[in-house]
């Protein structure tokens, strides 16, 4: 038998071991930290707090099941230059990242494709994902994980690979490149509206409001609601409580909770709204 000199056996175990690194891991679910559902909640951005992580800096900022969803789960990530966000991983919840400042790279299944300022990335069930950032200053993300009670019986296939054509694949979305239409308080960009392997619809658009203009007052819709401030300032009305929100801010809305925005500011003012439909999403009121 032909022995392998020393030097080329340790070549062949390092490429050996290159290749099983490179597999994702896959997560497990981990139930949500706190028992209590979620209430609508203003998160002002300026009274967030960061901590070091290994890769940057970390804010916690929900952890909890909704009156609709087994969990939400929302943090900050302030990502160094050059430093990817993990290794490579998989999980059967879907994922939705917004990046406000600086340029990444997101890997999904191994293709690159970069995201800088106002794109919104989706990572679908069991794609496995990571990013990097690929500019010279911090790159800051907010990561959101909608969980519903579809993580649980949903194929450990990944989506590229097993998803029907009409469920919304991973993709990377230049927010601020999507066309604006007009409407009677500003504008409205239609960002996504589609069913996912975990989701009956996702759907998200960028509305700016005109100085002085309002929308409907006192709305509802049945679906979990995240919002995001983009620019300006907005003033937000949740069940009677009003609080102006500025650049960063964010809001959560629970379910056929009353909610009104309006632009009392000199220069209009932009939010994203991100909604999510869920086998327990009640009737519209």
């Amino acid at each position: 038998m032909r022995i392998l000199p020393r030097f080329l056996f340790a070549a062949i175990s390092l490429v050996f071991a290159g290749r099983l690194a490179a597999q994702p891991v896959t997560l497990a679910y981990a139930p949500p930290a706190r028992s209590v559902p979620l209430g609508s909640t203003f998160v002002d951005w300026d009274t967030l707090s960061f901590r070091p992580s290994p890769v940057g800096l970390f804010c916690p900022i929900f952890d909890a099941p909704t009156p609709t969803l087994e969990k939400l789960e929302i943090h900050v990530t302030r990502l160094r230059p050059g430093l990817a966000s993990h290794t490579p991983h998989r999980h059967p919840w879907e994922e939705i990242l917004i990046i406000k400042e600086g340029l990444v790279e997101v890997s999904i299944n191994g293709k690159a494709q970069r995201a800088g300022p106002g794109s919104m990335v989706f990572f679908a069930s069991n794609d496995a994902h990571n990013l990097t950032n690929v500019g010279p200053s911090l790159a800051t993300y907010y990561v959101v994980n909608f969980v519903t009670q579809a993580v649980h019986t949903v194929s450990d296939r990944p989506a590229a690979e097993g998803a029907p054509p009409t469920m919304l694949r991973s993709c990377v979305v230049d927010c601020d490149r999507v066309a604006a239409a007009n409407f009677k308080p500003g504008f409205h960009a239609d960002l996504i509206d589609s069913p996912t392997l975990t989701f009956l619809r996702f759907d998200s658009h960028i509305t700016t409001l005109s100085p002085g203009q309002a929308t409907t007052p006192r709305n509802r819709d049945p679906g979990d609601e995240l919002f995001i401030v983009k620019s300006g300032a907005v003033e937000t009305t949740l069940n009677g409580t009003t609080r102006v929100m500025g650049a960063g801010s964010l809001y959560y809305v629970a379910p056929n909770d009353e909610r009104t925005m309006r632009n009392t500011g000199t220069v209009p003012c932009s939010y994203q709204v991100i909604r999510i439909t869920s086998e327990k999403t009640p009737r519209k009121a």
